[in-house]
């Protein structure tokens, strides 16, 4: 198990920004499937995401059809890979999106697509007997994560600065960068000091007892909008009827999970994993959902979205001068914002 300095960032982001900036060259096909536009995409291991849910409630209505490349851990990666063209979409949170459009990157972001509120919530979490008891015990300890440059990161940083905590203090917190299906057990067997949780792997944690948050991003934020789905510019300007078709798909399959009964969610999301029968797949963290964390009606975006993060972006140098979220995001695809 690595253990990785976040203050590794800078360097990866201009590594990430040249790359980018390189591949943009090459444009974004549209491809179709008995003329239906294809959207290529990656998931998450044992997980249903969002546009999945669409598609199997026929959200989609036969206008856009989804092409699974592959599973992903990562947001920032994945965003990545739709700002380079291998896969048509991808999703981060608010910070990894405003990141990497500021880098230069040619990529919008279209709706909102996770979140916090007093059910789902990212939280950090250490065995009962830990001695760690506040956010400032985290110095010079390991942190399982998802991935660098996500909202655990950020969230991190937040925490501590929040604390009276300086960067050179900041930087002796170590990010181990482990599958979510994982973090929990690692915890436990003592590999990591803490264990940065989300969604039904956190849930399950907490069921399984034996576990204390010493803090949530609910307790620091309250409830609010966590990350993006985003298209290339190119390929919304080749497709706009296709972003169309996703947006208005996944802010209906949002609202669904907002007013279905959570066993009725359960079962459709027990269903779609075992009929995809991707390998290395199980059910049994599902039953563990609680609530679709997006507190925007219909997934819109809103400037704070990204603005939430701007603290952890200059002081990890992700960003310089002047920021702008709202050149960054639109909600013109998404029906339900007056036009």
């Amino acid at each position: 198990m690595r253990a990785h300095s976040r203050f590794l960032i800078p360097a990866v982001v201009t590594a990430v920004a040249a790359m980018l900036l390189t591949a943009c060259g090459g444009g974004s096909e549209v491809r179709e499937s008995g003329g239906v536009p294809v959207l290529r995409y990656q998931g998450w291991a044992s997980q249903v995401v969002i546009p999945e849910l669409a598609e199997d409630l026929g959200y989609f209505e036969n206008k856009v059809k989804l092409e699974w490349q592959g599973n992903t851990i990562s947001g920032p990666q994945d965003i990545q890979s739709a700002a380079t063209g291998q896969v048509d979409f991808g999703g981060a949170f608010g910070g990894a999106v405003a990141k990497l459009g500021q880098a230069g990157a040619p990529i919008t972001a279209v709706i909102n697509y996770y979140g916090s509120d007093e059910k789902t919530f990212t939280g950090f979490y250490v065995p009962e007997n830990s001695p760690i008891k506040t956010p400032k015990d985290l110095l010079g300890k390991k942190i399982g994560v998802n991935t660098l440059g996500g909202q655990a990161e950020a969230d991190v940083h937040d925490v501590l600065k929040k604390s009276g905590l300086d960067e050179e203090q900041i930087k002796s917190v170590q990010l181990v960068v482990l599958p979510p299906p994982n973090t929990e057990d690692a915890v436990r067997r003592g590999q990591v000091d803490v264990a940065g949780l989300s969604g039904q792997f956190q849930q399950r944690a907490v069921a399984n007892g034996g576990l204390r948050a010493v803090f949530t991003d609910y307790e620091l934020f309250g409830a609010f909008n966590g990350g993006q789905y985003v298209f290339r510019d190119d390929f919304i300007g080749k497709s706009p009827k296709s972003v169309e078709a996703f947006v208005g798909g996944v802010a209906k399959a949002i609202e669904w999970l907002r007013v279905t009964p959570r066993e009725e969610v359960i079962a459709r999301f027990t269903q779609i994993i075992e009929k995809r029968k991707r390998a290395g797949e199980d059910t049994s963290s599902v039953k563990y959902w609680l609530s679709v964390g997006v507190p925007a009606v219909n997934g819109v975006i809103a400037d704070a979205d990204l603005l939430r993060w701007e603290s952890w972006l200059r002081d990890t140098g992700a960003i310089t001068g002047p920021f702008d979220p709202a050149k960054l995001y639109t909600n013109k695809f998404n029906p339900n914002v007056k036009k």
